[in-house]
C-alpha cells in the first residue's frame, strides 16, 4: 500500500491548521514537524514523525539525518534521513534502506536513476522508503518508478487542496473487474468499414488486452499483438481492436469510442483473470478493412455485439486466456467479456433507460 507523510516544516502558519484538518480527513498515513508541539494533538490514525537534527527522545517516530556509515552504524533508531547527491551517499541510502524500519530519502539532482537504485536495492527488505517530493507532479512518477515506485512521498503541500490532491493519487486507480464468459451466437461478414488499432506506450502480457464493445452494455476481451504471427513480426504494444463505433473501457468506468482515442488517451488494459491496469495510447490507427461482426450472449442473457476486422490474424481471448481467431469461430465457442450494469452519456455510467440494437 503506497502512503503520503505531509511535511508542516514549511507550511504557513496561515494554512497549518487547514493542511493537518485535511490530512485528518483524507487519512493521509503521517505529518511530519520539526515541533513536538504540532504533533501532539494528532490523531492516533495518523503516524507522528519528528525530524530533528539528532535523535532525541519523544513518543513520536523520530527521524534523524545520517551523512555517513558510522552514524547508520550507531543510530538508536531504526529511521533516518539520508540526502543523496553523489555515490557515496547513494550507497548510504541503499544501505539504510536495507536495514531501516523507515528510511527518507531526498535526491538533490533532478534524475529518477539514483531512486531507481534505492528502490532495486531496497527490493525485498520489510522497512519503507520515502521520497522527498517537490510537487504533485513529482510524487505520480516517484509512485511508479520502477515499477514499484517508493512505499512513500513526503511532500509540504501549498494548502489543503494539495493535500487532497495527494490523497487522490494514492488511491487505488484500477480495480479489478468481473469477467464473464460469452457464448458466441452468430458472425457476419459485413464488408468495408473503418476499424481501429490501438498502440500503447507499454507492453501487455500474453493474456492481456483491452474490452471493447458495439453496445454500451457488454464487451468483449480483445487480444493484443503479443502472440506470434505468420508474415509479420509481433506487436506486443497494439491491439487491433474493432470498428471506429466501438465502445472501448478507460479508467474509472469510463469509455471511449475507439474513434476518440488519441495519442495521450487512457485506456484499461484488462488479463484473463480480471486484473486491470491504465495505459496510454501512443497512437491511434484507423484503416478501412473488410469487418466481422460477432454476436454473444452472456449467461444472463445479454447480447454483446462486437465488429473487428475480418482477418484471421484479428483475435479475441476465451476462458483461461485462450487466443482464438476470429475468422474461426464458431456459434458455442466461448470468449471472455464483461458485462456492463448501467448505460451510457458521453461514455459516463448513468441509470437511464437506453435500448441498444
Amino acid at each position: 500500500m503506497k502512503f503520503a507523510w505531509i511535511d508542516l516544516r514549511t507550511v504557513p502558519e496561515a494554512h497549518r491548521t487547514a493542511v493537518v484538518d485535511a490530512a485528518v480527513h483524507s487519512r493521509v498515513a503521517g505529518v511530519v514537524a520539526d515541533d513536538p508541539a504540532l504533533l501532539d494533538d494528532l490523531p492516533p490514525t495518523i503516524t507522528r514523525v519528528l525530524l530533528v537534527p539528532e535523535p532525541v527522545d519523544s513518543p513520536h517516530l523520530v527521524i534523524a539525518p545520517v551523512d555517513d556509515q558510522d552514524q547508520l552504524d550507531r543510530l538508536p533508531s531504526r529511521s533516518a534521513f539520508v540526502t543523496v547527491s553523489d555515490d557515496r551517499t547513494l550507497k548510504l541510502a541503499c544501505a539504510a534502506a536495507e536495514r531501516l524500519d523507515h528510511t527518507v530519502v531526498r535526491f538533490t539532482d533532478p534524475t529518477k536513476i539514483p531512486l531507481e537504485i534505492v528502490i532495486a536495492a531496497a527490493d525485498g527488505a520489510s522497512g519503507k522508503l520515502v521520497t522527498v517530493v517537490d510537487d504533485l507532479v513529482e510524487a505520480a512518477i516517484v509512485l511508479e518508478c520502477l515499477e514499484h515506485g517508493s512505499d512513500g512521498v513526503l511532500m509540504a503541500p501549498a494548502d489543503a487542496t494539495d493535500v487532497f490532491k495527494l490523497a487522490r493519487l494514492l488511491e487505488v486507480k484500477s480495480p479489478p473487474l468481473t469477467l464473464t464468459t460469452l457464448t458466441v451466437e452468430s458472425l457476419t461478414h459485413n464488408g468495408l468499414g473503418d476499424r481501429v488499432c490501438v498502440d500503447t506506450a507499454s507492453h501487455f502480457a500474453e493474456d492481456e488486452g483491452i474490452l471493447v464493445g458495439s453496445f454500451s452494455s457488454g464487451f468483449v476481451l480483445c487480444c493484443s499483438e503479443t502472440h506470434p504471427l505468420p508474415y509479420m513480426p509481433t506487436r506486443p504494444f497494439r491491439v487491433n481492436a474493432g470498428a471506429l463505433h466501438s465502445y472501448v473501457l478507460g479508467p474509472a468506468n469510463r469509455t471511449n469510442y475507439l474513434s476518440e482515442l488519441r495519442s495521450g488517451s487512457k485506456v484499461l488494459a484488462v488479463n484473463a483473470d480480471g486484473r486491470t491496469r491504465e495505459l496510454t495510447v501512443g497512437r491511434a490507427k484507423l484503416e478501412s478493412r473488410p469487418m466481422l461482426t460477432i454476436t454473444a450472449r452472456s449467461p444472463e442473457g445479454v447480447v454483446v455485439d462486437l465488429m473487428v476486422q475480418d482477418d484471421w490474424h484479428v483475435r479475441v481471448l476465451g476462458p483461461g486466456g485462450k487466443v482464438l481467431n476470429v475468422t474461426e469461430l464458431r456459434p458455442g465457442d466461448e470468449l471472455l467479456g464483461h458485462i456492463a450494469s448501467e448505460q451510457r452519456h458521453v461514455g459516463l455510467p448513468i441509470g437511464e433507460f437506453c435500448k441498444e440494437s
